[in-house]
């Protein structure tokens, strides 16, 4: 069965879904390295000595109760330093490139054998997107995946959890060893192109040294902090058990207790050591002053105000967010949601899929899993101005769209004059902006700048599609829907309505206006 992989590879956990061409997008268990529900994998690496070929992976590390400690053989938290600077020898017998390509290869052995993945798309975050390219690329070498597709991980979370291109998204990440808040802007909106993932590898070839650009999302405030859902499951297990040293299996104890008070009002484990059982019972109350006493919502007030000063040196307010994302284990907490909801009153709250918006979002950019392209030009068409009664270019496409289009773009033109019977439609090629030229000045080149003003536009050389009107127009009257689209094929569409024909009468359908590029 062909279709698209994607892997959100975590701090503490790695999210993998699935989308073929049939049914709708879902997480995708692989046992026997997935837990929980939803199914992920935590991202655990265990080798028993330093030439281990195969390691033990996810869930399996947590049953061998091999998570906790500073042994050499286990690798954790590596996401964090894939295409970070280096800052020194790395601890353990695997590097945290190493440890993420490990993790990587033994995902895709486990994927059920009637899978067949066309597209592999990976999650990054945007401090260190370019690293994480360059690191991918090498890691996938070894993976039998024709196409391999990169987008930041505020994109995936934000289009996953449905918010439109162009959105300002306040992202709260609250993963296992991080809090990290960033406010973002999205590609797309206002008639930019919309956001997709960026191709690395395209029919088996490599496209590393393409024309593509990163188009990340544009962080306006970020802040963050070294602390995690694993300290809280400390804090819950040495409030619990204060006279019993903390252990894997102790850890692995607190984090069902943090997981179950996020559904129920009280949560109860049993807690086995030396022969003995003891009942670990915690309530929400009891939970939330623990979280208070230990300062996380004085924290996060701190993280917060950072991130909003940054946005107000841009003329930004809090009513200029469009949404809250909550992504993460740990911010389903309820008093994490009551916290946001406090301190952002009036901004909708989207964290109805907290662990899987990012991976369903990193399909989501690889529509409909086909092949896509994206315009390397854009395209315009002569419209009729009535507040300056002349003719300007309107754009239909940017430079970046990517095609085939989804849906079509509608647009309504007036007449330009009284009696006309027929509208042609213009096109036009935009021309790149140059807001600068370069001069010399004794013998010296110098760039000056140019006034701003539209962007020059270069008309087709193919003759105007004409379309005939029922009956004779008038001036400054809207006459004409047009539904303009890009096929397969690269072919710009177009059909129309005549809106004073009568009904059924005045419909031309699809005509091919030519390729785009």
């Amino acid at each position: 069965m062909p279709g698209t992989l994607a892997i959100d590879l975590g701090s503490s956990t790695t999210v993998v879904a699935w989308q073929d061409s049939q049914g709708p997008p879902g997480l995708l268990p692989l046992p026997p390295y997935s837990c929980g529900d939803p199914c992920v994998v935590p991202s655990l690496l265990w080798l028993e000595s330093p030439e281990a070929e195969r390691p033990l992976i996810g869930r399996q590390v947590l049953e061998a109760a091999l998570a906790d400690g500073d042994h050499p053989g286990l690798c954790r938290d590596f996401k964090r330093h894939i295409g970070a600077p280096a800052t020194g020898p790395s601890p353990g017998w695997l590097s945290a490139e190493r440890a993420g390509a490990v993790l990587l290869q033994g995902l895709w052995r486990a994927l059920p054998p009637e899978l067949v993945p066309e597209r592999l798309v990976l999650t990054a975050p945007i401090e260190t997107y370019r690293g994480y390219r360059a690191w991918l690329q090498r890691a996938s070498g070894e993976l039998a995946v024709p196409e391999l597709a990169l987008v930041d991980e505020p994109t995936a979370a934000a289009i996953g959890a449905g918010l439109p291109p162009g959105s300002r998204v306040l992202v709260v990440d609250m993963g296992g060893g991080t809090i990290d808040l960033s406010l973002v802007a999205l590609e797309g909106g206002e008639g930019r192109a919309a956001p997709i993932a960026q191709l690395l590898r395209f029919a088996g070839r490599d496209l590393t040294r393409s024309t593509q650009t990163l188009r990340c999302a544009r962080v306006i405030g970020k802040s963050g902090v070294a602390l995690g859902g694993r300290d809280i499951d400390r804090w819950i297990a040495a409030h619990l058990c204060p006279d019993v040293p903390v252990d894997g299996a102790l850890l692995q104890l607190a984090e069902r207790l943090k997981c179950q008070l996020s559904d129920a009002p009280e949560a109860l484990q049993i807690h086995a050591t030396g022969g003995s059982f003891r009942e670990l019972t915690l309530s929400r109350p009891a939970f939330e002053r623990l979280l208070q006493e230990r300062g996380l919502l004085q924290l996060l007030d701190g993280l917060l105000e950072t991130v909003l000063a940054a946005a107000r040196r841009e003329g930004l307010g809090l009513a200029a967010i469009d949404a809250v994302l909550p992504v993460g284990g740990s911010s389903r907490i309820p008093l994490i949601r009551q916290w946001l909801e406090s301190r952002c009153p009036g901004v909708p709250l989207r964290g109805e899929r907290p662990v899987e918006a990012v991976a369903l979002g990193a399909l989501a950019l690889t529509p409909g899993v086909r092949v896509r392209d994206v315009l390397a030009r854009g395209v315009s068409l002569r419209c009729w101005d009535r507040r300056s009664g002349c003719h300007r270019w309107h754009p239909l496409f940017m430079a970046g769209q990517s095609w085939p289009t989804d849906q079509p773009l509608e647009l309504v033109l007036a007449c330009s004059r009284d009696g006309q019977d027929q509208l042609e439609l213009v096109l036009g090629e935009p021309l790149p902006e140059e807001r600068a030229e370069v001069v010399f000045e004794a013998g010296l080149p110098v760039l000056r700048q140019r006034p701003a003003g539209a962007a020059p536009v270069r008309p087709w050389s193919t003759p105007p599609l004409a379309i005939p009107l029922a009956s004779p127009g008038q001036r400054g009257v809207d006459r004409l829907r047009l539904r303009f689209s890009i096929d397969a094929e690269a072919q710009l569409l177009v059909d129309s309505d005549d809106l004073e024909a009568p009904a059924g009468a005045g419909r031309l359908g699809p005509q091919r206006l030519g390729p785009v590029r």
